[in-house]
């Protein structure tokens, strides 16, 4: 099969996906800006099957709260970070799995608004170290300090955590608007962290600060990985700097078998934004407009291309409202059919899962709403496909979330 024809058949499958989920006209699925073409940018990835799979959604346990991140362990246990400073152990990634709380200290997370217990990352090497490293907001004495990374010991019987060391500090905070924080492990092993700029207007193009930023760093050390864009700069903090320029990344995902890594951004009340991620490169928020206004100004661009014209513009956006997107991660395994390889993205406010189609530079092909997700479960957060192949995701509506499996019918 032609490429061209790969691509047409993928394509009317996403097409009929689309047309499929009834989806109420306010639940647009956005728009792809215009981008510079390449002959590669024009050529989509074929699809691995003709089919496009109907989706099979189980819950595989219930009784969390607010679930921000999935972490599978070896022995086939999953953990989920909750945002109001817990840990939840269960027992499998199965329906019906039996969730236990992890004892650990977390008196000093800062729970408020969108802060707390966030993103999570489990190490590579946990059947050996029994490592993961946890997102929070901290505080001291009652007042908020700064979001850190925590790197934490899970006990061989899963009952407590130990707190081993702070990964990385001074993350800005604020009373918990726009605190990220999603980390992800990159291709070459080094830790992504997308962060928000806690809605302070100045943050996201100060690149001495580690708000509105993607990071990259040694997870195991915690220092800036050597070949950052600004090694070499004096400030420490702008060492770890990978892309600045960003309002509040609550998704990174690194596609299957590429270097292409892509965050999932927050946009104000429109333009929610998809975006590839490029070392060193600007992504365009700038709601100072140059420091020459104060407070937030959120009426400015996403990706403000008149004021930085060298700003990289978004793969897609929502348009003229808001999803509130939020995880990303991609589907991978010939069991999905015309769906391997699509990027999925979950939606809080949309309540909705979006899967994009890429071409092979990582442009947004085609983009499909599964009908087996609307007003179903409410406002969607953590994805995470687990090494079964299956997409796993947790609602976030405050009482009684879900963990969800997802495999193709």
């Amino acid at each position: 099969m032609t490429n061209r024809a790969s691509f047409l058949v993928v394509a009317l499958a996403l097409a009929t996906l689309t047309a499929c989920t009834d989806a109420p006209a306010q639940r647009d699925v956005g728009e792809v800006p215009p981008q510079k073409q390449t002959e590669a940018s024009s050529t989509p990835t074929p699809p691995s099957s003709s089919e496009t799979p109907g989706l099979l959604v189980e819950q595989v346990a219930g009784g969390l709260e607010h679930g921000w991140d999935i972490g599978f362990l070896p022995d086939g246990k999953v953990l989920v970070t909750e945002r109001p400073a817990r840990i939840s152990l269960l027992s499998s990634a199965k329906p019906g799995a039996k969730v236990s709380q992890v004892k650990a200290d977390l008196s000093d997370v800062f729970v408020s608004g969108e802060g707390g217990l966030m993103g999570m990352v489990v190490h590579p090497d946990f059947a050996r170290t029994r490592l993961f490293t946890t997102c929070q907001t901290h505080t001291e004495n009652g007042d908020p300090q700064d979001i850190r990374l925590v790197t934490w010991r899970l006990a061989e019987d899963g009952r407590t955590a130990r707190r081993e060391k702070e990964l990385l500090t001074g993350l800005p905070i604020s009373t918990g608007r726009h605190s990220g924080c999603r980390p992800t492990i990159g291709p070459d092993g080094m830790l992504i962290v997308g962060t928000g700029d806690t809605a302070q207007g100045s943050i996201s193009q100060d690149k001495t600060s580690l708000g509105g930023k993607t990071l990259r760093l040694d997870l195991n050390t915690g220092k800036p990985a050597p070949d950052n864009p600004f090694i070499k700069a004096k400030n420490a903090k702008q060492r770890y700097v990978y892309t600045y320029g960003h309002r509040n990344i609550q998704g990174v995902a690194v596609r299957p078998g590429t270097d292409q890594i892509f965050t999932a951004e927050h946009g104000p009340s429109f333009n929610d934004e998809v975006n590839l991620i490029q070392a060193g490169r600007n992504y365009g928020w700038d709601p100072s407009q140059g420091g020459k206004v104060g407070g937030y100004d959120e009426s400015v661009p996403m990706t403000d291309l008149q004021r930085f014209p060298d700003a990289v513009p978004a793969k897609w956006q929502s348009g003229e409202t808001t999803e509130a997107v939020c995880a990303a991660t991609f589907l991978d395994g010939d069991q999905w059919g015309a769906l391997n390889g699509a990027l999925v993205i979950t939606a809080l406010k949309g309540a909705k899962v979006l899967l994009l189609t890429l071409t092979e530079a990582g442009d947004v092909a085609s983009v499909a709403i599964p009908k087996e997700f609307n007003n179903r479960f409410g406002r969607l957060r953590a994805a995470r496909t687990g090494p079964d192949g299956a997409l796993y995701i947790t609602t976030t509506n405050g009482s009684d979330d879900k963990l969800l499996r997802v495999t193709p019918r």
